[in-house]
């Protein structure tokens, strides 16, 4: 016998003893399912039929206490008491306000008042005026029974069944006496039917002194008919319930002995209970016979697909090695892979110990993200195949291109000098060239590229990874379209940003970070009439740094939300000592897209007690283009709160007057570029004589912003501008100097009809 055969033979006796044990165990484990689901079932009718008996018992019980409440509405009150007591008895009262009463409110078939002496002095019988004697006569045995508990307490011969009613009578029983308050209640057998008997005796609820000694009691019998376990059934959703003669069983329906209080039966309450282990009975059980016998079928065909298994295992394998080392979409290896082989040439070029160069170029796709949003993921997609099929056309075997996922591609090539460096880098922007058939549509992409080189930026792949993708940045943020090769400079700009970063969000934790304020000058009134909240960081070694420095960093690490809300909280705070000056506060796009604006806003205004009506809240464009039905809604709900709201940059966009017209606005600043030179461009003076022109018509204020000169001032007046702001007027200040700096506002610093030399010239020009 060969080894392959008994090799073999030896692989089926395992497969027999595995099929032997694989059959046992479904046995036990279907007898045991079996077994399980019949008790389940069985145990939870069983539960079920025992919940609901506590639950009607238990139903039973709260109709005594039910009857010794609705008593106690009328028993417990002095005018009852008076009434009651009085001589000759006022039987009208008691009559409308006792015996019909409970007759035709609470169905209560006899109603009896009985004196201290327990001599009956009153009866209501059906809800007619009956004779007390007779009435009392015909149930004597079982109304004796009551009052003697009701007088001399429980006896313990009775079942008690008013403990509800006991525990809510604390307070009465405190607060009038224990001589107060007495009574007892129970289900008897009146004329051979069950009926709830209650005895409550009739005391006062204000003036205790109306009772002297033993206080009248009132007896109330309420026949448990039809009725009354119909509306017992339907309070538990039990929906047959229903008192019996007899037992019975049949149909599902269970029956149980009906006991009056003193133990004697009145018959059988019947109801249908709920099974719900019938599901598990009726349909569970089968299932799970089934899914043995299934498990069985399976566990057969399990077995016989076990040698096919054993010889794909090998093939799967080098596909699933395949695979985690291949990017799905394009086919291209993916970063894994890349690192590995990476590693494997920068271990060679160690070993080889020559000139030669190990180069990392990153390719991102430029403006792919435009590709998705407006075509689709499916044409991304396609795209995306495109290029990989491109740049695999464009590279030669020395070159080893792999995708990292989205719009991001990399590209390691060996080299010797550094002309083939730029030569990579020319094919990979060559295969841009040509446009690309995305559904039929000739779309023309371009790339940028980041390249670094061992071992001149780096000896590991990380390094080389990090760095080419800094220089991918650098390039895209001139401009895009271009090649950048590393270098050490662009390394110190990341970390200095990544520095100031840092420092930044420190400054921000230690509320380091300050507001300064430049006045806003009304043109009609010649005076400061309001300011603007402007970011100053002053760091403890660095200086003054830049709000064009920092913000676009805080931007991109995500910093923008907390310094937003930490603006807006010191310019509410600093807002209340200058009460007759609006503060101008600016609003970045982040805020719209990762705060919950409205509410931020709402707890300010709470927290810091100021008049939103006097806050100017800045939006730019760049707000706008964003999700424009969303940020529409916020700037209305902003404006809700009492807000103002003014468009900055006014002119810088492509788009302008559709904002006009699709967002409300107070005011409109006009940006800087418009402002400055004023005086020598007609251009620009139409063009704000029409911005001008069109806010008023609008409703709107217009405020000139980077206003520097007097001819400036003097021209942004004459045009009909409301405000101005610049440092003709003043710099940006402290909060501490902006009340010398209106107390001091003057007519030097004015906006007064001065014209400088020639404006008269150029005025009459731009008229004609």
């Amino acid at each position: 016998m060969t080894p392959s055969s008994a090799k073999t033979i030896h692989y089926r006796n395992d497969l027999r003893r595995l099929t032997g044990l694989i059959g046992v165990g479904l046995v036990v484990l279907g007898l045991t399912l079996v077994g399980i689901v019949a008790y389940a079932g069985w145990s939870s009718n069983v539960k079920a039929v025992e919940r609901e008996r506590q639950l009607v018992e238990n139903a039973l019980d709260q109709s005594v206490s039910r009857v010794l409440d609705q008593q106690k509405a009328i028993a417990w009150w002095d005018d009852a008491v008076i009434n009651a007591q009085s001589r000759p008895l006022n039987v009208e009262w008691l009559e409308t306000n006792v015996g019909v009463y409970f007759y035709e409110t609470y169905g209560h078939d006899e109603v009896i008042i009985v004196d201290a002496q327990n001599r009956p002095i009153y009866a209501n019988v059906g809800g007619a005026l009956s004779d007390p004697a007779a009435a009392y006569a015909n149930h004597r045995a079982v109304f004796d029974q009551i009052i003697t508990e009701a007088r001399a307490g429980a006896s313990g011969e009775l079942r008690r069944r008013d403990r509800a009613f006991v525990e809510s009578q604390g307070n009465y029983s405190a607060l009038l006496g224990a001589s107060f308050g007495r009574w007892a209640g129970h289900i008897m057998r009146v004329d051979g039917e069950p009926a709830v008997v209650a005895a409550l005796s009739i005391v006062p609820n204000l003036d205790a002194t109306l009772v002297q000694g033993e206080p009248h009691l009132m007896l109330s019998v309420v026949r448990i008919d039809a009725d009354f376990m119909a509306e017992v059934g339907g309070s538990l959703l039990i929906d047959d319930l229903a008192l019996a003669t007899s037992s019975s069983r049949s149909g599902g329906v269970n029956s149980e002995v009906f006991r009056a209080d003193d133990g004697a039966e009145m018959g059988y309450l019947s109801w249908t209970p709920r099974r719900p282990g019938q599901t598990l009975l009726l349909f569970i059980l089968p299932l799970v016979a089934l899914g043995v016998l299934g498990a069985g079928v399976f566990t057969v065909l399990m077995v016989q697909r076990l040698k096919r298994a054993t010889v794909d295992l090998a093939d799967r394998e080098e596909l699933s090695r395949h695979q985690a080392l291949h990017d799905s979409l394009s086919g291209l290896p993916n970063r894994h892979h890349f690192v590995e082989r990476l590693q494997e040439a920068l271990d060679g070029l160690v070993q080889s110990r020559n000139n030669g160069r190990v180069v990392v170029a990153y390719i991102d796709v430029d403006r792919f993200k435009d590709v998705n949003d407006t075509m689709g993921h499916a044409a991304g997609d396609t795209l995306i195949m495109a290029v990989a099929e491109r740049l695999r056309t464009a590279l030669t075997s020395e070159d080893f291109l792999a995708r990292f996922g989205g719009d991001e591609f990399a590209v390691m090539h060996r080299s010797c000098d550094l002309q083939a460096v730029e030569n990579l880098c020319e094919r990979m922007r060559h295969a841009f060239d040509a446009p690309f058939d995305v559904y039929g549509q000739h779309i023309r992409m371009t790339a940028s590229i980041g390249v670094a080189t061992a071992p001149e930026h780096g000896f590991s792949p990380q390094e080389l990874m990090r760095h080419a993708d800094i220089a991918l940045y650098q390039g895209k943020n001139q401009g895009r379209d271009r090649a950048m090769v590393f270098c050490a400079e662009m390394a110190a700009e990341v970390e200095q940003r990544r520095e100031v970063e840092l420092e930044l969000q420190a400054a921000l934790d230690a509320e380091e970070l300050y507001l300064h304020y430049q006045p806003v000058v009304s043109c009609t009134q010649n005076r400061v009439a309001g300011v603007e909240a402007l970011l100053r960081w002053s760091h403890p070694t660095k200086g003054p740094i830049s709000p064009a420095v920092f913000v676009p960093i805080a931007e991109e690490a995500g910093l923008m939300p907390a310094l937003g809300a930490y603006v807006l909280d010191r310019a509410f705070a600093e807002t209340k000592r200058w009460p007759d000056l609006e503060v101008s506060i600016n609003l970045s796009p982040v805020q719209f897209r990762h705060v919950d604006l409205v509410e931020l806003l709402e707890q300010l205004i709470v927290k810091h007690n100021v008049d939103p009506s006097r806050i100017v809240l800045e939006v730019t464009e760049g707000v706008l283009m964003e999700s424009t039905d969303r940020n529409r809604q916020i700037l209305e709900a902003v404006r809700g709160l009492g807000f103002k709201i003014a468009l900055d940059d006014f002119g810088t966009g492509y788009s302008s007057l559709r904002y006009l017209s699709d967002f409300r606005f107070d005011k409109i600043k006009i940006d800087r570029a418009f402002v400055t030179g004023i005086q020598e461009r007609k251009r620009a003076m139409t063009i704000i004589q029409s911005v001008v022109t069109l806010g008023r018509g609008l409703g709107m204020g217009i405020v000139a912003e980077g206003v520097e000169t007097e001819a400036e001032a003097s021209v942004m007046r004459l045009l009909g501008v409301s405000e101005l702001q610049g440092f003709w007027f003043s710099a940006a200040v402290a909060a501490d100097e902006i009340d010398g700096l209106v107390e001091g506002f003057g007519a030097e610093k004015g906006v007064e009809a001065r014209e400088p030399a020639g404006l008269a010239a150029l005025r009459a020009k731009l008229s004609g």
